[in-house]
């Protein structure tokens, strides 16, 4: 285990009960359909990949999974999970400053209930996912693995004023230098930054480059000097062109990239992962949980100007998605919501993947995009049990991710954290 990923080192304590999985068909990403075998975890891991017939370990409890499908637990690589707040009414008490806390506790929560065992949070308010990964690693709650940016390091711009306690806003080489280090003070994962403004607030563009190319480059630098990978907030075809030369590890957003093959060709070359987010668009053009945004008519809470670039930003990143795909870049799942992980793994796939390759995305691709591909996203042996147990088909009903009723069992480090009546029931209290 790396000592440079503090998600790692804040994980809780794994399950010391070894388990012998059977009864089971294994789904893993590439694959063209479930295979019938048995797991054994043990001490946290996939510490053995056996046959629909092999018997159980003499040291090993039986759980039979009646013949439903496990799969790696879905990794959301783009989310700013911080809880969503209540607004109180005119005169009611006003929210208290640990608050927010428990809201941000019962997200984590339902992200777990989900079959989401891993999310990098791209920015949350100030200290929040470090809290709440200590907390779940000294056992107060469980939620997914939680890596963290700690703030998002940007030039100052109008962003710093709309998003709290999110930005570290730095001017000059040096100073861009010195708060990549700040957050890996703090306990990031990851380092990310805003080459070009957000779409999400009215006083920003995505063109032009916000941040200078020696700014971006010292960031860049620092971060790999250090180990830690880079993402780019990168929406106009400047930030795209700067972030994807300068080697940033991924690209979220990068939206317009269709109209430049030359660029994704380049993403391909080098290994660089795009993370669409076409969930976000979604909400900001206020069309809800639908998968075809035909079905809705929009009720946007953003302003018009916003909420019109939002479905054009929805046309352009699909278009990208599937342009990105032809061309072999990675493409790694990512929502940029809370909770919308399986929305966004349906909308993925109605707007032009494969269910295979959105599979793909949503474990094996977006566990390497976060540097953690020898850990999770596949079930392997030597991998963390992070797995899931579906009852349904996820390449040929995707619906079934959405739908709690059929999410029976998640496996976290090899501990049972969610488990279903149901299934609790058919295995006759063998977890």
């Amino acid at each position: 285990m790396s000592h440079r990923f503090p998600a790692l080192i804040a994980a809780p304590p794994a399950s010391p009960e070894p388990l012998w999985l059977t009864n089971t068909r294994l789904l893993n990403p590439g694959a063209d359909a479930p295979v019938p075998g048995a797991v054994l975890v043990e001490n946290g891991i996939i510490a053995r990949i056996g046959g629909a017939a092999d018997a159980c370990p003499a040291h090993a409890r039986p759980v039979d999974l009646g013949g439903r499908i496990l799969m790696p637990g879905l990794t959301d690589a783009h989310t700013h999970a911080s809880g969503e707040l209540p607004k109180t009414a005119k005169g009611a008490e006003a929210l208290l400053p640990g608050t927010p806390a428990h809201f941000l506790q019962a997200e984590l929560r339902d992200y777990l209930r989900d079959g989401v065992t891993t999310i990098r949070i791209c920015g949350s308010q100030g200290l929040m996912p470090q809290e709440a990964r200590q907390a779940m690693r000294y056992g107060a709650f469980r939620g997914p693995r939680v890596l963290t940016c700690g703030k998002i390091i940007s030039a100052t711009a109008p962003g710093g004023r709309f998003y709290g306690d999110m930005y570290r806003e730095a001017d000059g080489p040096d100073d861009m230098r010195r708060a990549v280090r700040e957050q890996l003070r703090a306990g990031a994962d990851f380092i990310k930054v805003m080459t070009t403004g957000a779409r999400s607030n009215e006083l920003e563009d995505p063109e032009p480059l916000q941040v200078t190319e020696a700014e971006l480059s010292a960031v860049v630098d620092e971060a790999h000097r250090m180990g830690f990978r880079v993402c780019a907030h990168a929406e106009g075809l400047d930030g795209c062109e700067a972030a994807i030369r300068l080697g940033v590890d991924t690209i979220e957003h990068g939206m317009y990239l269709n109209q430049r093959p030359d660029l994704l060709a380049q993403m391909a070359a080098s290994g660089q992962v795009l993370v669409p987010t076409l969930s976000g668009y979604y909400w900001m053009a206020g069309l809800g949980e639908v998968i075809d945004p035909a079905e809705a008519e929009p009720a946007p809470d953003m302003p018009p100007v916003l909420a019109e670039l939002a479905v054009r930003n929805l046309e352009e990143g699909a278009a990208t998605m599937r342009a990105a795909r032809d061309l072999g870049v990675k493409i790694a799942l990512g929502s940029d919501m809370s909770l919308a992980t399986a929305l966004e793994y349906q909308r993925m796939i109605f707007h032009g993947l494969t269910p295979g390759q959105t599979l793909t995305a949503a474990t094996r691709t977006a566990a390497e995009a976060l540097a953690l591909g020898d850990q999770l996203g596949t079930i392997e042996e030597g991998k963390l049990a992070d797995l899931i147990v579906v009852d349904g088909h996820p390449l040929t009903d995707p619906a079934v991710l959405s739908d709690r009723s059929r999410i029976h069992l998640v496996l976290q480090r090899g501990t049972p954290v969610v488990l279903d009546r149901s299934l609790a029931e058919h295995l006759d209290g063998a977890v």
